[in-house]
């Protein structure tokens, strides 16, 4: 396997910041989040059959390798056989990398995958023996020796052709990247894959080593999304990472900035006791187990409500957010935001926003006209959004109150846009949908940012266009 031109995103358990890992639903995530690999915990069953399961025991205490795979099925339905998650890899177009467990299922795990003929396929393990055994029956995929910390690379992973530092727990693992260590590893004939990191500031480092893949809970935190040098274009993405988390939620919203695209839009509101929070409705009903009206509650009644569980049982316990998070979040990831007035008026959030530092990195807009000319009698310098939709030409969208950026729609007047260019006023357009033909029309408008509600579909139609 040669080096890739950049590091494998190797999905740990498929993407299981997202779905309960080792599941179809976190390998079918990982797949929308444009993992290159998914990594699958292999172990066999009581006859044979090797399924994807990371530990030795279930939770209620009985030994996987005990157990058949009829009874495993009965307790664990979500618990898939590793014949399944390759089907699933040769649907989506996802490589495997295969960490066996179980020595007894280092075999059949071999044949399945090879009989498949999917790409790319690494196979490996912690266990040395199950790297010999591998070796031994001729595997035609590189075989990788998993080493722990505490364990020296170079010995442990010596019968094997990459080295896979599972170093997670270290604080600044990226420090023991040393030249000297690729330089030994490569000498050898061996290639490096590393831990599953998630953390912004170290993968930003890691990227740039030498290694065949990372793996990250979070796939799309490895390659983040860029545009292209005669295209630099900017995204927004509504609500944060819709498809795949909840909408204003951080784990939506770090999904979508994790991703690599430059804005997060979120919708303000404010509570009964004057705290900004994200919520997009008045009320409470659609997106939390809460009823009525944001604004009739404390943010600290707000913040007892569930914001997760509706979207998916996996994020039961996730919390309507504060603004504070949020500009917190754009922080940590050196991002932008696209912050819609809701109920929450333009004054307490334009003192966090400065701050916080961040007025140069947020845009602003409202369906209450008032809030926008407000804001910008309080403050020059921000940049406000209008619709050329509300307004019958393009001049009234932008003198109303001296906007900075006109959203448009697909179908609007090309004309527009293109009078825009090479301007001070920047221009974007609003796609909610997933139609190829629509991402296409967009990008021939080339305005200055996209606002969409799946930027990795977008994403993925970019690679092919």
């Amino acid at each position: 396997m040669q080096l890739p031109h950049v590091p494998f995103a190797i999905a740990h358990r498929g993407a299981s910041a997202y779905a309960p890992g080792n599941t179809l639903a976190a390998f079918r995530k990982a797949a929308l989040l444009g993992a290159d690999m998914w990594e699958v915990d292999i172990r066999a069953t009581a006859d044979g059959v090797p399924v994807v399961f990371h530990d030795a025991e279930l939770a209620n205490g009985h030994a996987l390798n005990q157990l058949s795979r009829k009874d495993l099925k009965e307790i664990l339905p979500s618990c898939p056989d590793l014949a399944e998650v390759i089907a699933l890899a040769a649907e989506l177009g996802a490589g495997i990398y295969a960490d066996i467990k179980d020595l007894d299922a280092a075999l059949s795990t071999l044949h399945l995958l090879q009989d498949a003929r999917i790409n790319p396929v690494i196979i490996g393990a912690f266990n040395p023996e199950i790297v010999q055994v591998l070796r031994e029956a001729g595997s035609i995929y590189p075989v990788a020796g998993l080493v722990p910390l505490g364990a020296d690379p170079h010995e442990h992973a010596a019968q094997a052709d990459i080295i896979h530092l599972c170093w997670e727990h270290m604080q600044r693992p990226q420090d023991e990247l040393t030249t000297e260590f690729f330089i030994r590893a490569f000498g050898d004939g061996q290639q490096v894959v590393i831990w599953h990191e998630e953390d912004p500031a170290r993968m930003s480092e890691i990227r740039t080593k030498p290694v065949s893949g990372i793996c990250s809970d979070m796939p799309q935190l490895v390659n983040p999304f860029k545009a292209p040098s005669s295209y630099p274009f900017r995204i927004v993405c509504h609500r944060g990472a819709c498809p795949i988390a909840p909408e204003n939620t951080l784990p939506g919203l770090e999904c979508a900035l994790a991703g690599g695209f430059d804005y997060i839009e979120v919708d303000l509101q404010i509570t009964s006791d004057g705290e900004i929070v994200v919520i997009h409705d008045a009320t409470l009903d659609r997106t939390t187990n809460g009823t009525g009206p944001v604004s009739d509650h404390t943010l600290a009644q707000l913040r007892k409500l569930d914001a997760g569980a509706k979207f998916d049982p996996f994020f039961a316990g996730t919390r309507i957010p504060t603004l504070k998070e949020i500009l917190d979040l754009l922080t940590r990831y050196n991002a932008c935001a696209y912050l819609e007035f809701k109920c929450a008026p333009p004054a307490p959030v334009l003192e966090q926003v400065r701050n916080a530092g961040l007025l140069d990195s947020v845009f602003f807009w409202s369906f209450n006209r008032d809030f926008l000319v407000d804001l910008r009698a309080m403050c020059p310098e921000a940049q406000i959004m209008s619709r050329r939709q509300d307004y019958p030409s393009l001049t009234n969208a932008i003198t109303d109150y001296a906007a900075n950026l006109i959203e448009f729609l697909p179908d609007d007047d090309p004309l527009g846009i293109a009078s825009l260019r090479g301007s001070d006023i920047r221009s974007m357009v609003a796609y909610m949908g997933e139609d190829d033909k629509v991402f296409e029309k967009i990008i021939t408008l080339r305005p200055d940012l996209f606002n969409l509600n799946n930027a990795f579909a977008f994403s993925r139609f970019l690679k092919s266009f």
